[in-house]
């Protein structure tokens, strides 16, 4: 198209360079149609041209905005009038490509100048729209930032360097607490069950951001220097606390079902529902667990239904969630989960069995059988130690068995096995185990990876947002409070003035 004719379009079309962008793409198309071209080099010719040309109406777009744009009377917080008035430019990164957006800069001597144009787009400050920094937030939920900015780079007409990369992503979560706190959560109008459980899982971190314990224990001299000594721990972790709320209907088994398992159900097992998963590196252990009972009673105010709480039998967590029960003011029902006691059984097996033989097998059995029939934890102890002393078992040898022992005395009141399979109540921690291995060791543990503290946070919330389902909802609360922070709260009563002219009305069809 000669210079003149493309001059002249563009002064009667804010659009001019989209329908060049166009016509070239039609061209190119005919002539592959004609050549033969495969659909992959199709696509490929799409998505390289494709995204320049939904730049180019992008870009026409708020081109439009800008003209329509009109002068209004602008008040700050401060309650300055900002009336001196230019024309200004910034340029914005969408998942499409940079964008320049022209608005009216309103100003004052010794204050920030406003942009009410920004505010009517839902402009962010920074340089990258929030159809991008949601695309950060999801995807760096998931993989490392490197891959993150790998994607972005192949996916999409944006460019995101690795450092915004990560400022983005604790942006993008920096609501979460207030937005678990103010939502509406209907009360369950259900019977089932309201279990929680908790558990703890390690995050390596920079030094900087360990627990102030853990840091100096770090900085403490090793006693080699090539590596650890006996009883030497790297020292570079930081616990983050789990929690876990779900409701499940109630399932009444027996000491056999548990053993053997129900090779051929009469009725399907019940599976957790309306289950919401989190962990926090930043807060403390006691907060997360208080958090989850607030989230519970959430679910049922009026106490109607059993609260149950599986643990691992760690003395401080039963103590931290005694504690938070009473807060709450509920009653509930500790169960120690049977994994862990029945793994103190089978490392006690081989203090008196070879390992692997249907000798050890045979007698894990019979202690699990008696602990799930509701034998107390000291009897079986008594016979297990009385049993190591028969064999005549060194101090070493019998460590395992006093362990175990040791084990089943101090947790003896929770192990009510009996009680728990008949009121159909779960007695296994699978829920807790599963949300510490994917919201945080599959992300947070791969290989030389060392956190800073918010970064951390930051991808647990966002994994912890998309495993409980609630991503989308959370993303519409996250740009309504981005909204008042940005703009909004820069404004005399929060009231940003309109700079557009009036919606046209919505014509009706009358038939």
């Amino acid at each position: 198209m000669p210079t003149t004719t493309t001059a002249r379009i563009a002064n009667v079309s804010l659009f001019c360079e989209a329908h060049l962008a166009m016509d070239k793409i039609i061209e190119q198309l005919l002539a592959m149609a004609d050549e033969g071209a495969t659909a992959d080099a199709v696509s490929q010719l799409l998505a390289k041209d494709g995204t320049a040309l939904l730049r180019d109406l992008m870009q026409g777009y708020f081109d439009r905005r800008a003209e329509q744009e009109r002068r209004v009377k602008v008040v700050g917080v401060d309650g300055i009038e900002r009336s001196e008035v230019r024309t200004a430019s910034r340029r914005i990164e969408t998942p499409v490509g940079e964008i320049e957006v022209k608005r009216l800069l309103y100003q004052a001597p010794g204050v920030e100048g406003l942009a009410p144009l920004d505010a009517a787009l839902g402009l962010p400050d920074e340089k990258y729209t929030h159809d991008v920094r949601r695309i950060v937030a999801e995807e760096s939920a998931k993989s490392s930032f490197d891959e993150v900015v790998e994607l972005i780079a192949k996916r999409t007409g944006a460019h995101v360097p690795k450092r915004q990369v990560e400022e983005l992503t604790v942006r993008a979560a920096q609501d979460f607490d207030a937005y678990y706190r103010d939502r509406l959560c209907e009360p369950e109008q259900t019977d089932d069950l309201l279990v929680l459980s908790f558990d703890g899982k390690g995050i390596a971190m920079r030094h900087e951001d360990l627990r102030e314990a853990t840091r100096k224990a770090a900085a403490a001299e090793p006693k080699l220097h090539t590596r650890l000594a006996k009883g030497e721990k790297p020292n570079r972790k930081r616990m983050a606390q789990v929690a876990v709320v779900y409701s499940i209907s109630r399932w009444q088994r027996t000491s056999s079902d548990v053993l053997h398992g129900l090779r051929e159900p009469k009725t399907a097992r019940p599976r957790p529902t309306n289950k919401r998963v989190w962990a926090s590196a930043a807060r403390s252990a006691q907060a997360v667990i208080e958090d989850a009972f607030d989230e519970a009673l959430r679910r049922d105010p009026d106490l109607r239904r059993r609260w149950v709480v599986l643990v691992d039998g760690q003395r401080d967590q039963i103590k931290r969630v005694e504690r938070a029960a009473r807060k709450v003011g509920v009653a509930i029902t500790i169960v120690l989960d049977v994994v862990h006691a029945l793994e103190y059984l089978w490392r006690a097996a081989y203090a008196f069995h070879a390992d692997g033989t249907p000798a050890a097998e045979a007698w894990v059995e019979h202690q699990f059988v008696k602990l799930l029939s509701g034998r107390s934890g000291g009897e079986i102890a008594k016979s297990m130690r009385l049993m190591a002393k028969s064999h005549e078992l060194d101090a070493a040898a019998a460590r395992p068995v006093e362990k175990a022992a040791s084990y089943l005395v101090k947790h003896t009141r929770l192990l009510h096995y009996d009680r728990a399979l008949a009121d159909g109540l779960p007695i296994a921690t699978g829920v807790i185990e599963g949300a510490c291995r994917y919201l945080v060791q599959d992300r947070m543990g791969r290989t030389g990876a060392r956190w800073s503290l918010s970064g951390a946070e930051a991808i647990l919330r966002l994994r912890a947002l998309r495993t409980s389902g609630d991503f989308d909802d959370y993303w519409l609360f996250h740009l309504a409070k981005e909204n008042e922070r940005t703009h909004k709260s820069r404004y005399a009563d929060g009231a940003i003035p309109d700079p557009l002219p009036s919606k046209r009305p919505m014509l009706r069809l009358v038939k």
